[in-house]
């Protein structure tokens, strides 16, 4: 890159996806969003439970990060992490979020905002035991969002651990659970030609859900 940047101006694809009506979507966007994580799956997305993850700080100066979605229902989403990380730290603060599925090869897009609060003990140990030994090793050695000197010394203490739980199961950390983001609007994107993209998001009404389309 020269000091006077990089024109992106014609990097560009457009989109030739059927449209996306309303008559098309379920009147609850769980079930509707389960509708296109399968369509996802058969299509071979490439890390479909993939999502951004937006948290605001003290400053209001928002942070995102991609996490794995590992379970959804009626009740919210859910992933997991270092409870001493910087997402966990934010949320804590403050529990609304952001959530982005982005599948390219789809055209689709999926925005979740909501409330975010920690899932149960029981939660995430079920959780935690289904994992790989190794990812289970893993979640013991990283102080996430921490400065460390050297990779090094984080394999170091990777072999440290393995050692330490060489001779039985790994137990669950105190400081790694999950988080359940419970929504309180869902938007559906679909992209068109002409960037005439179809949109249409869902907001909590009551007990249910209102729908409405937006303007691309």
């Amino acid at each position: 890159m020269t000091d006077t940047g990089k024109d992106l101006a014609d990097l560009r694809r457009d989109y030739s996806s059927r449209p996306l009506r309303g008559a098309d979507l379920d009147s609850d966007p769980v079930r509707q969003f389960d509708r296109w994580f399968q369509d996802a799956l058969r299509a071979q997305v490439l890390e479909p439970n993939a999502m951004s993850v937006a948290t605001v700080d003290a400053d209001g100066q928002p942070s995102s990060r991609t996490v794995l979605l590992k379970f959804y229902d009626p009740n919210g989403f859910v992933f997991y992490t270092n409870l001493g990380s910087r997402k966990a730290r934010e949320i804590g603060a403050n529990p609304r979020v952001a959530l982005l599925f982005f599948w390219p090869e789809l055209h689709r897009q999926v925005k979740i905002r909501g409330s975010a609060a920690r899932v149960t003990a029981a939660e995430s140990l079920g959780y935690f035991s289904r994992r790989p030994r190794d990812s289970q090793l893993g979640a013991w050695v990283s102080s996430q969002s921490q400065p460390i000197s050297s990779r090094a010394m984080l394999e170091q203490k990777f072999a440290e651990i393995r050692e330490k739980f060489a001779a039985g199961e790994v137990p669950l950390p105190s400081f790694w659970g999950g988080f359940r983001v419970a929504p309180a609007a869902i938007e559906f994107w679909q992209g068109q030609p002409n960037r005439l993209h179809d949109r249409f998001l869902y907001t909590r009404a009551g007990d249910g859900w209102q729908s409405q389309r937006l303007a691309p």
